[in-house]
């Protein structure tokens, strides 16, 4: 990329962990009417690989995504034989269309993101925006998770938060406490079937960015998980015409008001 500006901002968006491709689409949207500030993501890896250089080549590429080593079945699940046993689970065959299809806002997806030294965070993604939000947690019981959620969901109007999908781990057992506390319907996905969260799945995925697997993650204050939430709030995204979910949950949050 022989345009100094452009390269900065390219440079800027990596250090913050955005994705080629989020630049790519970002900048075409922001930008609409300069096309010295368009450029493709393969054009961006190109410039990384071939033509940056010395100390800030290696920095750059350190920030780009990696793939998992091994795909696995969407049948696996590292979770025990106890998961799936959750007393008067409320199945997602029972959740509106209306919350499948993305319609409205207010339907969030939660799941549990382990790190070692029997450290846990709560996450929870937003269907229709992709917003996220991260949740401390001092221990994966089911109380210690359900106080804290219920603390969490009361942050938010309830017009933003009307229900909640989460797998069958035993996490969830104390869920009709949290229904009871806040007015939120939880759903239960099917045994072994992460797809059913697809939102928060991926969520999940891009947290490795700064939650590698295997470091302890309890160390980790509830200042510095909204700083990191933050972060995957501003990065745009393709399936929002590359908004961001910080704008898109900004205007469901306006239209309530």
């Amino acid at each position: 990329m022989e345009n100094r500006s452009l390269a900065r901002i390219v440079a800027d968006k990596l250090r913050v962990l955005w994705s080629p491709e989020q630049i790519a689409g970002w900048l075409k949207h922001t930008y609409p009417c300069d096309e010295s500030l368009h450029v493709s993501h393969e054009t961006i890896y190109r410039s990384l690989f071939i033509q940056a250089r010395g100390a800030l080549k290696k920095e750059l590429l350190a920030h780009l995504r990696r793939t998992r080593g091994m795909r696995r079945s969407r049948h696996y699940t590292q979770k025990t034989a106890i998961h799936g046993q959750i007393v008067d689970a409320v199945s997602i065959s029972e959740r509106p269309s209306c919350v499948e299809d993305r319609a409205v806002p207010g339907h969030w997806e939660g799941d549990l993101v382990f790190g070692s030294g029997n450290s846990q965070i709560a996450t929870l993604v937003e269907r229709q925006t992709r917003y996220v939000m991260l949740v401390k947690l001092d221990g994966k019981d089911s109380q210690t998770v359900i106080n804290a959620l219920i603390k969490n969901a009361r942050k938010l109007p309830q017009e933003l938060y009307k229900s909640l999908t989460w797998d069958r781990g035993k996490e969830m057992a104390a869920h009709k406490q949290f229904t009871m506390a806040t007015d939120i319907q939880v759903y239960f996905c099917d045994p072994q079937s992460p797809w059913q969260r697809g939102s928060n799945e991926n969520t999940n995925g891009l947290l490795r960015q700064y939650m590698p697997k295997g470091m302890d993650i309890s160390g980790f204050s509830q200042l510095q998980l909204n700083a990191i939430a933050r972060q995957l709030n501003e990065r745009p995204r393709k399936t929002l015409g590359f908004h961001t979910p910080a704008e898109m949950f900004s205007e469901s949050v306006a239209s309530t008001g």
